[in-house]
C-alpha cells in the first residue's frame, strides 16, 4: 500500500493504491480479506463505514441459520443433492448452485476454526435441522446472533493477519476503464465522514456492501445499513434478478424478524388508527371463519416467515397481505400484543400441531408472554435491551424488505460478468432464485469470500492496471462530485426529503405486493426523481449530511433500476411468484372478503428456467433480458485426468 497526495479536477485528496480493495466490512468481505491474506496476497485493504455498521453484525433472528452440508448421523448428502435443492428454487444457474453447495462444508469449517461456536455433539458431530424450502437437517445455528458471531471471529483474524482496515469512509463512486472490449474497474472515490474526499487505485475491487436497506421504508434491515448496490449499477455492472426479493413481517422500532417463537406463542394482532392508540381492534377476525383457523394460520408463520405466494390464499401469507392493506393502504398501525391471547383463543381451538408443539415446549401459559418466557426467554430479553418491554406494551409490525435474492451478475469465481476486476460478494452477488433455502445468504457470502480470493491469487496477482487512464476516470469523477457538491449547497430540498420519496416508492410499489399500472406511474416518478437529485443535488448542514446526499445519488438510481426490472418481469409475464404478488383483477381470489382488486395473476413456471438480467446506463437508459439458465454441471471426474487440469490452473480459464 502506498499513499501519496494527488491534485485533480482543481483538488488536492489522498491517493491510495493498493493490490485488492474490499469495499465493506460485513461478513463476506471480511472473509475476502482474510482469505486473500491466506492465498499470498499481502497488499489488503478494507474500507468500511464501520466495522458495527453492517446488516452482519447488527441482524438476527430467533435463530439465526447457517446453511451448509448435512454433515449428522445417518443423513446422506452431496454437493450434487444440495446443488439440486437450490436449482429446484428457480431461475438459478446450476454451476453457482453447485459452487454454493461444493464450498459450503470448507466455508462452515474454517468458521469453526475460528471460534464460531456451532453446537456439536459429544462425538464431534454438527447438529442440524431442517430450515425452510430444504428437506434435509443442514441448517444450523448458534443462536438469534449467529452472524454476528460470524463477524467478530473474522475481525479477531483480519486483525492478526494485520489487514489494514479503515473505517468511517464511504465510498461514494467505483472508478472504471476501458479495457478491450469490456470495462474494468479501477478503484474507488469515498468521503470520510469529516466530508474529505479520499480516492482508491487498486488492480482489484472486492464489493462487500450487502443488500439494497436503503431503498425501502419498511424495512427489517439494520438502520446503519443502506446497502450501495448503486455504484455497480451506476458503474454498468451487470445485475440478474434483482425483482426477486424476500418480505415478511418485522418489528420497527426496533428491526427485527418476528419469526419463530414469536409467532408460534399467538399474539394479538391489533391495527389502531395512525396516532397508535385510537380505534383499536383485532383486523384480522374478519377474515378468518373461527378463532382456530386464525390462530392456527398465526402460528404457522412461525415456520412460514417469508411472505410466499403460494401460501397466500389458504397458508399463512394472507397475514402479510392483511397486515399490507392495515399499513399501506389504510393507513394505520399495526401491533403485536402478548399481553393478551386473540378474542375466542383457548388450547382446545388450536391445530394438533400447534398444541403438540406448544405441549412439547413447555410453554402452555396462559398469556403469548408467558408462553414466549418459557419457549424463548432470550426472545425477551432481546427487545428489553432496545427499550422494549412486549411484557407492558404493544410491538409494532409491518411488511418489511428482508433480502435481495437478486443482484450483480458474478461467474463461477465471483469476478464481474462484464466489469473485470470487480468482485461482488456476499448479498450484492445476485447468485439465489425466486427461492432460497433460509440460512443460504450465509453460506453464499462466506463462498464468495474463498472464490475471489483464489482467483484472484491464480490469475490477478500482478499490477496491469495502467497509471494514465486510472487517473483520467478519477479525475472525471472528482469533478462530477464536486459539481454535485456545489448544487447542493443551494437545493431546496433535503436529503432527507429525497430519500423519504423513494423510499415510500419501494415499500408501495416494489415491495411484495406489485401491479403493472402502479410499476408504469413509479418507474416515470423514479426516474424524475433521479434527475432532479443530480440536477439540483440535495441540502445538508453538516458533514454527515454531505456523505448521506451523495449517498442518495447511487441509491435513488438503484431504486429506479429495480423498478424498471420489476416492471419488465412483470410484462413479461411471470405472475406472481416467491416473494411477490403481482395483482390482477381477472386473476386468482385472495379471499372472499377481498374484492376484485386483490386477486392475483397465477405464476408462468417457464421463467423459472431463466434469469433475468439487467443493466443500466448512466443516462438512465435500462436494458432487461431474460437469459436462459445454466444446467447443473455433470460431476464426472476422473482423478488422474482432473487433477493434472488442477496441477495446471485450467480451474481458472
Amino acid at each position: 500500500m502506498h499513499e501519496e497526495t494527488l491534485t485533480t479536477a482543481g483538488m488536492a485528496l489522498p491517493l491510495v493504491r493498493v493490490h485488492t480493495l474490499v469495499i465493506g466490512s460485513g461478513a463476506a468481505g471480511l472473509n475476502a480479506a482474510v482469505q486473500l491474506r491466506a492465498n499470498g496476497i499481502d497488499d489488503v485493504l478494507i474500507a468500511t463505514e464501520g466495522l458495527h455498521m453492517g446488516t452482519s453484525i447488527n441482524t438476527g433472528s430467533d435463530k439465526q441459520t447457517y446453511y451448509k452440508l448435512a454433515i449428522y448421523g445417518d443423513d446422506v448428502d452431496s454437493p450434487m443433492t444440495m446443488a439440486e435443492n437450490y436449482f429446484s428454487g428457480g431461475s438459478i444457474h446450476g454451476d453457482l448452485a453447485l459452487v454454493e453447495s461444493s464450498l459450503s462444508v470448507r466455508a462452515f469449517m474454517h468458521l469453526v476454526n475460528l471460534g464460531v461456536p456451532f453446537p456439536r455433539d459429544r462425538h464431534g458431530q454438527f447438529i442440524g435441522y431442517k430450515t425452510d424450502h430444504d428437506r434435509r437437517q443442514r441448517a444450523t445455528s448458534v443462536g438469534p446472533y449467529t452472524s454476528r458471531e460470524m463477524c467478530r471471529a473474522l475481525i479477531r483474524r483480519a486483525r492478526e493477519l494485520g489487514v489494514v482496515l479503515r473505517e468511517h469512509e464511504n465510498v461514494v463512486q467505483l472508478l472504471t476503464v476501458d479495457e478491450g472490449d469490456k470495462k474494468r474497474v479501477a478503484g474507488a472515490v469515498a468521503v470520510r465522514r469529516d466530508g474529505i474526499l479520499v480516492a482508491y487505485c487498486a488492480e482489484n475491487v472486492v464489493f462487500a456492501v450487502g443488500g439494497p436497506g436503503g431503498l425501502y421504508r419498511t424495512s427489517v434491515y439494520p438502520e446503519v445499513h443502506t446497502g450501495a448496490i448503486g455504484l455497480g449499477l451506476m458503474a454498468g455492472a451487470k445485475a440478474q434478478n434483482l425483482p426477486e426479493s424476500q418480505y415478511g413481517l418485522a418489528s420497527t422500532k426496533f428491526r427485527w424478524n418476528v419469526s419463530g417463537s414469536f409467532m408460534q406463542v399467538i399474539p394479538r394482532f391489533l391495527s389502531t388508527l395512525s396516532d397508535g392508540v385510537s380505534d383499536e381492534r383485532e383486523f384480522l377476525r374478519d377474515y378468518f371463519q373461527s378463532t382456530h383457523e386464525a390462530c392456527s394460520r398465526i402460528f404457522l408463520k412461525g415456520y412460514q416467515w417469508p411472505f410466499d405466494v403460494e401460501k397466500a390464499v389458504a397458508g399463512s401469507s394472507l397475514i402479510d397481505i392483511l397486515v399490507y392493506i392495515e399499513t399501506e393502504i389504510k393507513g394505520r398501525r399495526v401491533f403485536l400484543d402478548y399481553r393478551g391471547n386473540p378474542e375466542g383463543f383457548s388450547f382446545d381451538t388450536l391445530s394438533r400441531e400447534a398444541l403438540d408443539y406448544l405441549r412439547k415446549s413447555d410453554a402452555l401459559g396462559s398469556t403469548p408472554i408467558a408462553r414466549l418466557s418459557n419457549m424463548n426467554p432470550s426472545a425477551i430479553e432481546l427487545y428489553a435491551d432496545h427499550g422494549i418491554d412486549i411484557a407492558s406494551e404493544p410491538l409494532e409490525i409491518a411488511v418489511c424488505a428482508q433480502h435481495n435474492n437478486g443482484g450483480l451478475a458474478g461467474n463461477l469465481w465471483w469476478e464481474s460478468t462484464n466489469v473485470k476486476h470487480l468482485f461482488p460478494v456476499g448479498e450484492v452477488n445476485g447468485t439465489h432464485g425466486v427461492y432460497r433455502p433460509g440460512g443460504s445468504a450465509l453460506n453464499a457470502g462466506q463462498v464468495g469470500g474463498f472464490r475471489a480470493a483464489e482467483y484472484i491469487a491464480s490469475r490477478y496477482q500482478g499490477w496491469t492496471l495502467d497509471d494514465g487512464a486510472m487517473k483520467d476516470s478519477l479525475s472525471r469523477a472528482v469533478a462530477d462530485i464536486a459539481s454535485y457538491v456545489e448544487r447542493c449547497g443551494v437545493a431546496e430540498s433535503t436529503w432527507q426529503q429525497e430519500r423519504e420519496e423513494f423510499r415510500s416508492r419501494m415499500s408501495r410499489t416494489g415491495a411484495h405486493v406489485r401491479s403493472i399500472g402502479r410499476l408504469d406511474e413509479s418507474v416515470n416518478e423514479a426516474w424524475a426523481q433521479w434527475r432532479r437529485v443530480v440536477d439540483s443535488g440535495c441540502s445538508y448542514n453538516t458533514s454527515e449530511g454531505l456523505v448521506q446526499a451523495l449517498r442518495n445519488r447511487h441509491l435513488c438510481f438503484a431504486h429506479a433500476v429495480y423498478l424498471e426490472a420489476i416492471r419488465y418481469a412483470l410484462k413479461s409475464g411471470i405472475g406472481s411468484r416467491g416473494s411477490s404478488l403481482v395483482l390482477d383483477e381477472d386473476g386468482i381470489p385472495v379471499h372472499k372478503e377481498l374484492g376484485r382488486e386483490w386477486c392475483f395473476a397465477p405464476e408462468d413456471v417457464s421463467f423459472r428456467d431463466k434469469v433475468l438480467e439487467t443493466v443500466a446506463e448512466p443516462d438512465g437508459t435500462v436494458h432487461n433480458e431474460w437469459v436462459p439458465r445454466r444446467p447443473l454441471p455433470p460431476s464426472d471426474a476422473w482423478f488422474e485426468a482432473d487433477w493434472g487440469r488442477f496441477r495446471r490452473g485450467e480451474i481458472y480459464d
